[in-house]
């Protein structure tokens, strides 16, 4: 392993490098340059020290994206107390058991959050910070609500003509392997860990895009934070990796949808997007598949000669979807839908899967999308070793592990957790399982605690069913439980497009019933459906947008 730099280090560089260019943007709101970011951060770092904030202290966010949310992400780590962000989605008592549990000393909060959480049930914390304006909420101790007060009168004093870029000194961690963020996992089960990621960890992160995107990010390139920065995908590859290049970040601020997300592509012409299934297959399907499924088009598809023109105009129409700018979607979080990715290949979409875990912070897998091979998830990644534990790993599914300098130290305050998961060689077991072929391609199959066993000993795993289910006539989104031997779906169909159509209840039970049928032709005989159960809601999802499967199996099996 090569010699690793500070990672505040390269913080501190970037702002001094790009101190007048843009660097956060609230979409449709204010700008912060590099230069704006350092005053706030050094504002932060004063109340941060008058309030007796100590290095390796805990310093807990939690709250929507926002250039405020990274300023006091930035401010934590540059004093030198760890952080511990928080996915504002979480419900209040999961905030105050992640805040009790972290130790955290203080809580910056969003709009949002600081509406629903109970400052009663974290007893420990000295107080909590407005991420808006950086206001207290709450504070504990006098030497806070002193500083908070008199902070204008401090930076004043310490800066009495104005602050410069030779003003900017941060703290440097004294090794590789501290500290620098613990991040709670969404988990779709029981309570989540807190995964402990070491300066090292992110900093490979950052070298390991720098090493695949170097050449085609540059300073001043604008990118949309879409995903929670909370979320180490979101993290690493929207705002930490941009950051230190002198991108320019965009953040949505409010709830994402897929209307606001195309409108920001539009406006913001982004360089790269990072991105989970969902926003993609939403995009696709409602903004790109009306317009090509007709029968002229699929005609002119089907002849030789035309078809190339005709899947490179409708790959144009797909890439001013997407802004008109970017080098490529990188698509990470669950399993990208086989109809839409078939799809994406077809027309030569600059479109990538990539693979990852929290616990690398976060990546494992990835690959150019010039070089991608459909149905994989990429190759190791830069800095990172994979194997599939297996006889024949191109063809029998092994859990997949993978070494190297994204490993986590361990969970926080959970000795036997990690002891399951890291082995004694350094190796991470995912929990996931998948295949490898001769050049490294990785193959996920599913998780291996999602793996059902047929009667007759055969591995059945639901996602590969359920992928070929959601792409059957109005399947919005579908889970695969086993009750007993037989297999049952529960569907969440499209009602929008059965209203539309003037479909009654009756009609869609009979479609769902022949979208039975035409599954169990395309699937082993061993994952036919015995029932599809029509579910009325959404499914409950984490963060990162994969469905709770938990909420969902039969009681006997929980």
């Amino acid at each position: 392993m090569e010699n690793i730099p500070s990672f505040n280090a390269l913080i501190e560089k970037s702002i001094v490098t790009h101190w007048d260019r843009d660097a956060l943007t609230d979409y449709k709101g204010k700008t912060l340059q590099y230069h704006d970011v350092a005053r706030k951060i050094e504002k932060l770092h004063i109340l941060f020290e008058n309030s007796g904030v100590q290095k390796g202290d805990k310093i807990a966010l939690c709250g929507r994206n926002c250039s405020n949310w990274a300023v006091a992400f930035l401010a934590t780590l540059t004093y030198g107390a760890v952080a511990v962000p928080i996915l504002h989605e979480f419900t209040a008592d999961q905030i105050h058991n992640i805040v009790n549990h972290s130790d955290a000393k203080l809580l910056f909060t969003g709009d949002v959050v600081s509406t629903i959480i109970d400052a009663t049930k974290m007893p420990a914390l000295e107080g909590i910070i407005y991420i808006p304006d950086y206001s207290l909420i709450l504070s504990r101790t006098d030497k806070l609500t002193y500083a908070r007060e008199h902070l204008n009168e401090m930076f004043g004093k310490k800066y009495p003509k104005y602050f410069r870029s030779e003003h900017v000194a941060y703290y440097k961690e004294q090794s590789p392997e501290e500290l620098a963020l613990v991040n709670y996992t969404s988990g779709t089960t029981g309570f989540s860990k807190g995964v402990m990621i070491p300066y090292r960890a992110i900093w490979s992160n950052a070298d390991f895009a720098q090493h695949v995107l170097g050449k085609v990010l540059h300073p001043g390139d604008n990118v949309i934070s879409i995903l929670p920065m909370a979320h180490m995908y979101g993290m690493s590859f929207e705002f930490i990796y941009e950051f230190l290049s002198g991108c320019h970040i965009f953040y949505l601020t409010r709830v994402p949808s897929p209307a606001i997300i195309a409108q920001a592509f539009a406006d913001v012409k982004p360089r790269i997007i990072i991105a989970v299934p969902l926003i993609i297959e939403k995009i696709i399907r409602k903004k790109v598949f009306p317009k090509i499924q007709n029968n002229r088009i699929r005609l002119l598809m089907n002849m030789p000669v035309i078809s190339k023109k005709v899947k490179e105009k409708i790959c144009d129409q797909v890439y001013q979807a997407f802004g008109g700018n970017v080098y490529e979607v990188i698509i990470g979080g669950a399993a990208l839908n086989q109809e839409v990715e078939a799809f994406l290949k077809s027309i030569n979409f600059p479109y990538t899967v990539g693979y990852g875990a929290t616990e690398c912070a976060p990546i494992i897998c990835y690959r150019d999308w010039q070089s991608f091979v459909k149905g994989s998830c990429g190759q190791a990644a830069y800095h990172q070793e994979v194997k599939v534990q297996s006889p024949d790993p191109a063809n029998v599914a092994g859990e997949i592990l993978t070494k190297g300098p994204n490993v986590m130290l361990g969970y926080y305050k959970n000795p036997e957790a990690t002891e399951e998961t890291v082995d004694k060689d350094g190796w991470y077991h995912t929990g996931d399982l998948g295949l490898m072929d001769s050049d490294g391609n990785v193959f996920i199959k599913g998780r291996s605690k999602n793996m059902l066993l047929g009667s007759n000993g055969q591995n059945i795993y639901p996602e590969e069913i359920e992928d070929k289910l959601n792409s059957l006539v109005l399947v919005n989104e579908s889970v695969v439980i086993q009750e007993g031997e037989k297999l049952v779906a529960l569907v969440y169909p499209d009602f929008e497009e059965a209203r539309a159509t003037g479909l009654s209840t009756e009609d869609l039970k009979n479609i769902m019933e022949e979208n039975r049928h035409q599954l169990n032709q395309i699937v082993p005989h061993y994952s036919k459906v015995a029932e599809i159960r029509i579910h009325d809601e959404e499914f409950a999802k984490t963060p990162k947008k994969s469905i709770k499967r938990f909420l969902y199996q039969p009681k006997v099996f929980q």
